[in-house]
């Protein structure tokens, strides 16, 4: 099957403005991003999807396309339909959204998360293992996995008296998605959930439309995401550390 992978990357973020352009070991984040999803080869085409100029001339050379979508999109899977609808990416069967704030996403997990496409399911994601210190922070999405490995339910925060994680594995949630080209479609075509927009999480939607999301189990502590000034600093000791091992 013929995938394509999309970058959404867009400059106003709520939690950490200008998100994309923030240096990682002296490059822009959005940068980091799309040299992994072209190094990974799990894609015949990668595409950095934004709504700004400066977040295009961050990823200059890189053997990508940059698209301009539209800078009214909710959230980064609508951002990832418009690209895909184009009429030069019609042959891909399935999506890659790797989001824009994932510098460090592990390959072998979104590989997975495709599979979990390849064999039927509308949409895949990873969960990671989740750090109990994170379980109260907002800034750290949870999802909870059935024993058929499905998604029953996402949350930034979680309760011990959460009824919807008693029989469930919570876990990390990390910004990978794949799709079918129909379960895209209509997933941006549902308007937002009651519980989507309280939340902040797109992906309360495809549960709200009754549609399975498989989570790949990815069995190590999540690498360092970028939403807040803290992420940005503790993603910089990570690239460090990671470089020292390597050397």
């Amino acid at each position: 099957m013929q995938i394509l992978c999309v970058i959404p990357a867009r400059l106003g973020a709520n939690r950490l403005p200008r998100k994309p352009l923030r240096l990682l070991s002296g490059e822009p984040l959005v940068r980091h991003v799309a040299r992994r999803a072209l190094e990974s080869a799990i894609a015949c085409r990668v595409v950095v999807a934004t709504d700004h100029p400066s977040v295009a001339e961050a990823v200059t050379h890189l053997p990508i396309d940059v698209i301009f979508t539209d800078p009214a999109h909710r959230c980064g899977t609508e951002r990832v339909a418009e690209v895909a609808a184009r009429r030069e990416f019609s042959g891909a069967e399935i999506v890659l959204n790797v989001q824009g704030d994932e510098p460090f996403f592990p390959v072998e997990a979104a590989r997975d998360a495709v599979r979990e496409v390849e064999t039927g399911r509308p949409v895949g994601t990873v969960g990671a293992q989740l750090d109990p210190a994170d379980l109260l922070d907002p800034d750290r999405v949870k999802v909870v996995v059935d024993g058929d490995g499905v998604a029953r339910g996402f949350a930034r925060t979680v309760s011990a008296s959460a009824a919807w994680h008693r029989d469930g594995d919570v876990r990390r949630h990390l910004g990978i998605y794949a799709y079918s080209r129909s379960a895209l479609a209509r997933w941006v075509a549902a308007p937002p959930a009651a519980e989507e927009r309280a939340e902040g999480l797109e992906q309360l939607r495809p549960l709200q439309l009754g549609m399975s999301i498989g989570v790949v189990r990815y069995d190590a502590p999540a690498p360092p995401a970028v939403d807040t000034i803290d992420d940005l600093s503790a993603a910089e000791r990570y690239m460090t550390l990671s470089t020292q091992r390597v050397g």
